[in-house]
């Protein structure tokens, strides 16, 4: 199967129910997408798939139609996505797994949503942090949508 992630294409012989995942981690070497349950509730595993938030743990690699982005396709070579520099600023990180997922579904929010309240924040991220980073997850997002008008 063919597989455009972070705009290389790929050629990959793998079984279509094999999780895509896997395929990203295992047979691609990319290891920011996370294993945290297998089952798509935690969200350590979140890539973008044509722009919307997917758990990849949980999704079949040959359902896959469009461009894939990962945690490391998301920064150009000489700056960070602004939602990447907003985690700095806030101190978002703390042991970091999760992170990456985090990352991609704020992003994702903000593409959708580009001045999402607190209820939007709500709806939209639903990763799990073990650290409770929370707090500073808001404050990150709406740091994004404030700073350049809205979104990305």
């Amino acid at each position: 199967m063919k597989l455009t992630v972070n705009g290389t294409e790929h050629e990959v012989d793998a079984d279509p129910n094999m999780p895509l995942l896997w395929l990203l981690r295992d047979l691609l070497n990319i290891k920011g997408p996370k294993f945290g349950c297998g089952v798509g509730a935690c969200g350590a595993c979140t890539v973008l798939i044509d722009g919307y938030p997917v758990r990849s743990c949980s999704y079949f690699a040959g359902d896959v139609d469009a461009p894939i982005t990962t945690i490391e396709g998301l920064a150009g070579k000489d700056a960070l996505h602004p939602v990447q520099d907003a985690w700095i600023r806030h101190g978002v990180p703390q042991c970091g797994y999760c992170q990456a997922g985090q990352i991609l579904a704020a992003v994702a929010l903000l593409q959708d949503t580009p001045n999402p309240t607190d209820d939007d924040i709500d709806a939209a991220m639903t990763n799990l942090c073990r650290c409770g980073t929370y707090p500073m997850i808001r404050a990150a997002i709406k740091d994004v949508a404030n700073s350049d008008g809205g979104g990305l």
